[in-house]
């Protein structure tokens, strides 16, 4: 992923390069309220703050089908930041149909383990990370759950200084110069545009996520209809080496689907416990795989007509006629808004998963500080920008590790937890996740292991892996680390799994 690394600045997650019972429908113990935020009603109304946190959503909250998965995941993917990814996949030198076939390849991919990550909200009534003390252990489940925060940290920043270089450039349009003030007095704007959504929470930005999904999909259509003329689809570039198909793939796989894979159930956890298994799949992949393939496509047209589609702010829109501009900047802030939202919210929910004592709306103030923080380095210093988009090309390689465990351990169990032992609490009930003092060794060292796999597959503008290297550039970083954690897995923990899983509640989808 050394080139693609190399050509675009950091973006949020979908940016980056690289089961119902009766437990679930009851109200979280006792324990879970200092870890997750107070539990109770959340208010239906889209406006209320939701005062809930990862303790687990009673039946009486539940509500809606898995159709809304669609609008929330399409709003959040139909981003100016997946139209640059297209383009990267043709600076490979691949012409634009081979780019468009790897991108469907790699998005089926991803948005696949997206899909099977969001079975388990309808099934426990929590979140990703909460599920994921399973496999990991309640304590041992906080690492995985601490670096997606600062993973998803880390996205929101890059998220957030291109919304202020796009507001640089448009207020630039107007002739206002982006001198020191006006330049924090963006990014102030920016701070606080972005809190509103996730500080209010699920059930509004559900309903957004939606509206926005229909303005950003009539906005692309106009782009691209003053894109393809332009575009050179008849172009022969060279037929891809097994090398550059990895690569591709894995920037492909890494930057789409596999990116949202550890939110799956933050956004399905509200939905009825019976919801067809099937259909939340179908809503949570395809609601993000369709919009990533249309706007990569797009991209990939773009990059046979321009050589600077890689610079969303400031490259891209070069090939769009002069009048388009401004509608394209407040698209890209807009866009991008609607993106670093849905990070926002479920890094709230990681950082209670973590083990915080506070309410999740809290959480919001506590990630917006770092991310202004960190906005306000970036933006006057271009070398932190650059260490940044360094930083999340590789911390993202925890995550196909993670998520093969996390599914593995989903399948031995066939879909049934104990949510009670998902949340112990300070009464001596541990539950029967407890083991190790907390922790779960097998999950542990099925990540660490896996992780260790990605390091020596992958190729990044950071680091290049030693197998890597000697298979001149191969990278298999994403499909090693999750081959290797998954197969760690089954061998030391199927025989527990399955014990476990026998005395768990029956979920009623299978009932």
């Amino acid at each position: 992923m050394a080139e693609a690394n190399a050509a675009a600045p950091p973006g949020p997650p979908g940016t980056s390069a690289p089961a119902g019972s009766p437990g679930p429908s009851a109200s979280a113990p006792s324990g879970a309220s200092a870890a997750s935020g107070a539990p109770g009603a959340s208010g239906t109304s889209v406006f209320a703050v939701e005062q809930r946190g990862i303790d687990a959503v009673p039946a009486e909250e539940r509500q809606g089908g898995p159709s809304r998965l669609l609008g929330l995941w399409a709003g959040t993917n139909t981003t100016v930041f997946t139209v640059v990814y297209g383009a990267l996949v043709v600076s490979f030198g691949l012409s634009f149909w081979y780019a468009v076939a790897l991108i469907v390849v790699g998005n089926v991919l991803g948005f696949a383990v997206t899909g099977l990550t969001s079975l388990q909200g309808p099934r426990t009534g929590t979140s990703t990370h909460s599920v994921s003390r399973a496999a990991f252990g309640p304590r041992g489940g906080k690492l995985p759950a601490l670096l997606s925060w600062v993973m998803l940290v880390g996205f929101e920043a890059g998220g957030m200084v291109l919304i202020v270089l796009a507001g640089l450039a448009l207020l630039g349009q107007a002739g206002i110069t982006a001198t020191t003030p006006v330049k924090v007095l963006v990014i102030a704007a920016a701070a606080g545009l972005q809190m509103l959504l996730p500080l209010a929470g699920y059930h509004l930005i559900m309903k957004v996520q939606k509206y926005f999904a229909w303005i950003f999909a009539a906005m692309f259509a106009v782009m691209a209809v003053l894109v393809f003329p332009k575009a050179d689809l008849a172009g022969h570039g060279q037929a891809p080496s097994l090398v550059t198909v990895s690569l591709v793939l894995a920037m492909v796989t890494a930057s789409g689907g596999l990116s949202w894979a550890d939110m799956g159930s933050d956004y399905s956890r509200y939905l009825p416990a019976g919801s067809p298994p099937r259909k939340v799949f179908a809503c949570a992949a395809l609601g993000g795989m369709v919009p990533n393939v249309l706007l990569q496509i797009l991209g990939a047209a773009v990059a046979t007509a321009t050589t600077d589609a890689a610079d969303p702010v400031s490259g891209l829109p070069q090939i769009l006629p002069g009048w388009f501009t401004t509608p394209y900047l407040l698209l890209a802030i807009v866009s991008l808004l609607a993106v670093n939202t849905t990070d926002m919210y479920s890094s709230g929910l990681n950082l209670l998963a973590v083990g915080l004592p506070v309410k999740r709306w809290m959480v919001v103030f506590v990630d917006l500080s770092l991310c202004t923080g960190i906005t306000l380095w970036a933006v006057f210093s271009a070398d932190f920008y650059t260490l940044l988009s360094d930083f999340l090309s590789l911390i993202v390689l925890w995550l196909a590790p993670w998520a093969a465990v996390y599914l593995t351990d989903w399948a031995l169990r066939r879909g049934r937890y104990d949510v009670p032992s998902l949340f112990p609490d300070g009464t001596g009930r541990k539950g029967v996740y407890w083991h190790k003092g907390g922790v779960r060794p097998a999950g542990l060292l099925a990540v660490l292991l896996g992780c260790a796999a990605a390091v020596l597959w992958v190729d990044s503008a950071v680091f290049t892996g030693p197998l890597s290297r000697a298979a001149g550039g191969l990278d298999l970083s994403v499909f090693a680390g999750a081959l290797v954690a998954g197969g760690v897995y089954w061998l030391l923990a199927r025989h527990t799994v399955r014990a476990e899983a026998a005395t768990a509640p029956v979920p009623a989808t299978a009932a």
